[in-house]
């Protein structure tokens, strides 16, 4: 039956992109190229909005086959159709940046809601996340995933890519670390994001669109956090999993802040942006998932068998990429 669902879903996703392509070719939603771009084609946008609607789908057929609990259902459903619906609002025109940051902290918070909050989690022996503060470290960190995740949507097949290899590689680590029955979820995702990226590898034929990104930030985000309520040391193998991403985008944000640049405008400053216009798009995309599964993937396994330490774990994986972020100049105009 799971088997089935899994098809399905990836044949929904392949199939609604299709028609959400010809759809945003008749209504001339095009994302136009300009000085910023990493693409020179005018090309369709808003594809993203199969991979919310394939997945939300799945959720409450796996919850009716006991392999998802209604929490997890509820958490992933609301926070995600929020977070969608902002997306595809402002691909279609355009949100102010305070009241879309309203609306993923909305978000964020039903996430932590349903999931009663962010677990405990130890760091060197000191508890990080006592009651409310785990409300505020769940809450930032859930939305700058979810802005994150927007920010690093900008070479074809991308995030795409990062979102299958983050979901399956944790659905090894969880297979590893003995709690098998969470594969469900990440699982379902990746195989909603394989059907949409069928059109959007390189070159790609639509595009995703904060609709897609966004959702799959927080997705990202609240599958961390549930993991944590089974092993703490869970979500330490999905921050490191989703390494490339957080350390590009936070690199590039605090480099600017110092320089004083408006962090909201537009720019195309990411390493992984700087990357792509040596090397090509393909060839970029490529090697983050050969960096997530042949570099992260072994350190966030050793992590959950015991072997290293967390701590050790994120200092091992971060500070090579810190340095490659740097030798590429991300956060440089």
């Amino acid at each position: 039956m799971i088997f089935a669902l899994l098809v399905v879903v990836f044949l929904v996703s392949w199939g609604l992109t299709g028609l959400l392509r010809r759809y945003a070719l008749s209504k001339s939603l095009m994302d136009i190229p300009n000085e910023r771009s990493a693409h020179s084609v005018p090309t369709p946008r808003g594809g993203g909005v199969a991979i919310v609607v394939a997945f939300l789908l799945a959720l409450p057929v796996l919850t009716s086959l006991n392999v998802l609990s209604l929490p997890v259902t509820m958490a992933l459903s609301g926070a995600g159709l929020l977070t969608a619906l902002i997306g595809f609002v402002d691909d279609h025109g355009h949100i102010a940046a305070r009241w879309r940051l309203l609306g993923h902290f909305i978000a964020a918070g039903w996430i932590l809601f349903w999931l009663n909050g962010l677990a405990p989690i130890e760091l060197l022996g000191v508890s990080l996340a006592p009651a409310w503060i785990g409300g505020i470290l769940g809450s930032i960190y859930l939305v700058w995933m979810l802005n994150l995740y927007n920010f690093m949507d900008g070479i074809d097949g991308l995030a795409s890519t990062e979102a299958i290899s983050v979901c399956l590689g944790m659905c090894l680590v969880y297979w590893c670390g003995g709690v098998a029955d969470l594969i469900w979820a990440p699982m379902a995702l990746a195989v909603a994001v394989a059907g949409f990226l069928c059109w959007n590898f390189p070159p790609a034929r639509i595009f995703m669109g904060d609709a897609g990104s966004g959702f799959l930030g927080i997705m990202l985000g609240a599958m961390a956090i549930q993991a944590a309520w089974s092993k703490p040391e869970l979500i330490w193998s999905w921050l490191i999993l989703l390494g490339v991403f957080i350390v590009d985008a936070t690199w590039t944000l605090v480099r600017r802040l110092f320089r004083g640049d408006k962090v909201y405008h537009a720019h195309s400053n990411h390493a992984y942006q700087k990357a792509a216009r040596r090397w090509g798009h393909k060839k970029v995309t490529l090697c983050v998932a050969a960096i997530n599964v042949a570099f992260l993937l072994p350190l966030s396994i050793l992590i959950v068998l015991g072997h290293l330490s967390p701590f050790t774990g994120a200092g091992l994986a971060y500070v090579p990429l810190a340095c490659l972020a740097c030798r590429l100049g991300a956060g440089k105009p």
